[in-house]
């Protein structure tokens, strides 16, 4: 793996050699893959409610989250991590609310709600990408917000699931406020891109 290209291996402006910066096998890019390789696991888990297995699956997710994206600031990231850590993440929150919404462990229009903001904001992009313009997605405030929010909540639903508790204000009021904020910054999102063009 080459996961040695930091430190001296990098260029004056801080950034990696071109080669080392499209290079594909690296132990970062490799923990995110794994990553991505636990969706259906965790999909699989949840359907058959084994929510205890769940529950630690994506807590060591966001561990390995974690991780990669230490290893990548010290070893520096390469493209395809860039790309493909953003994915593993997106694509692991997304199939998460679908899949709990199945079992009715969230509810179903919170799941669509979830999805919709994120093909919005995919479909955006790729409006604006073939009308030729720029395209420049970064990540605004209350979309981290979104993001951690959203987090918050699948875990306390699997934890929930998992040990037959029950918290149903804290999972009310979590709810909303995922709601409230997938709103808003799928808003913020499409207010951006039209003040772009």
């Amino acid at each position: 793996m080459q996961c040695g290209v930091g430190g001296g291996a990098r260029m004056p402006d801080g950034g990696l050699p071109r080669d080392a910066a499209n290079a594909v096998v690296t132990l970062p890019n490799a923990i995110t893959f794994a990553r991505l390789c636990a969706v259906p696991a965790a999909v699989w888990l949840v359907l058959h409610e084994d929510f205890p297995a769940a529950f630690w699956l994506f807590v060591a997710a966001g561990v390995s989250d974690a991780v990669d994206g230490w290893l990548a600031r010290r070893l520096g990231s390469t493209t395809v991590g860039k790309v493909l850590d953003p994915v593993a993440d997106k694509l692991l929150l997304v199939s998460m609310y679908v899949t709990l919404a199945a079992v009715r462990v969230l509810p179903d229009w919170l799941a669509i709600l979830v999805v919709f903001r994120d093909l919005l904001i995919v479909g955006g992009v790729v409006v604006l990408g073939v009308t030729g313009q720029k395209v420049a997605i970064e990540p605004l405030r209350i979309s981290k917000l979104n993001t951690v929010l959203q987090i918050a909540l699948v875990a306390l639903a699997l934890a929930m699931s998992a040990t037959g508790w029950g918290w149903p204000v804290l999972t009310a009021g979590l709810g909303w406020a995922v709601a409230a904020s997938t709103v808003a910054s799928g808003g913020a999102y499409v207010w951006t891109g039209a003040r772009a063009r």
